[in-house]
């Protein structure tokens, strides 16, 4: 079976790890291919981040978190380099510095991910990653305030702003982007195209943004299943697009595709039953 999933946030990518652990019990030999978000990359400190990317990197690698620390990044929020309302681990800082070393040489963001799985141990699991483009796409949110309207990166409105209430979201260089090399394939030649838990606004919905993505999903013969995230945290995203943080608010963003839907607490099995 060919599964193709498309993840972003937070929630994306402890479920594609419970996927890949379950299909590696099961029987036969299934290819997943996993098209992220790339709509929260963000650059600071002179690094290149990829966090949903990195998320999933993190979650289909085997090592143990606990191996991580915060000296490196501690030392240099003290020196004003990072933000410290962005978290990062010195592991991770070794991602980024190889991520911008790469970029800077030449390289695309689908070849980078291609070399950081590869390090992770992702093609030996049977899990191919790929960004959604290679285009840089960034998300901004627009805010309303005492001077009228300001524009701050989604991750800064995230981490450091609390989530205030949002006027619209911009996604600068969607207008450029085009799909990654093998994401439309993926789409359309999958037995099992399968919609993550991610926000619909922010994560799963930057994805479908991309030119060709949505149309491949019409497109495609494959069954479409869709996790219905957790609904708690969808509350500003879906307001700013004047929707109520309901699962038929969710579903009613995907009208157009012939999806399942899921509740929030399926399991990788519940969604394969659904293939």
């Amino acid at each position: 079976m060919r599964i193709t999933v498309i993840s972003g946030g937070p929630a994306g990518a402890p479920f594609v790890r419970g996927l890949a652990d379950h299909l590696a019990t099961s029987p036969g030999a299934d290819e997943v291919t996993v098209v992220a978000n790339t709509g929260d990359d963000i650059s600071l400190g002179g690094l290149r981040l990829s966090p949903d990317v990195d998320g999933l990197l993190a979650a289909l690698s085997d090592v143990p978190s606990t191996a991580d620390t915060s000296v490196v990044t501690d030392e240099l929020g003290a020196l004003g380099v990072l933000p410290a309302w962005f978290p990062v681990a010195d592991r991770e800082v070794a991602t980024h510095l190889a991520r911008t070393a790469w970029l800077g040489r030449g390289a695309t963001p689908s070849e980078v991910t291609a070399r950081l799985a590869e390090r992770h141990g992702l093609p030996a699991k049977g899990v191919r990653l790929l960004p959604m483009s290679d285009v840089p796409v960034e998300t901004h949110v627009v805010l309303d305030d005492e001077e009228g309207q300001s524009a701050v990166h989604v991750q800064q409105w995230r981490h450091e702003l609390g989530r205030p209430a949002a006027t619209r979201f911009v996604v600068a260089g969607m207008d450029r982007a085009a799909a990654a090399p093998g994401v439309l394939d993926a789409v359309r030649e999958a037995d099992l195209v399968v919609l993550a838990p991610g926000d619909p606004v922010l994560s799963i919905g930057i994805v479908l943004g991309v030119p060709g993505v949505r149309d491949a999903l019409r497109g495609t013969s494959a069954k479409i299943v869709g996790v219905t995230p957790d609904l708690t945290d969808l509350g500003p995203s879906l307001a700013a697009v004047g929707l109520e943080p309901t699962a038929d608010a969710v579903s009613a963003l995907y009208r157009d595709l012939r999806a399942t839907w899921l509740p929030a607490d399926a399991s990788p099995a519940d969604v394969l039953t659904h293939a």
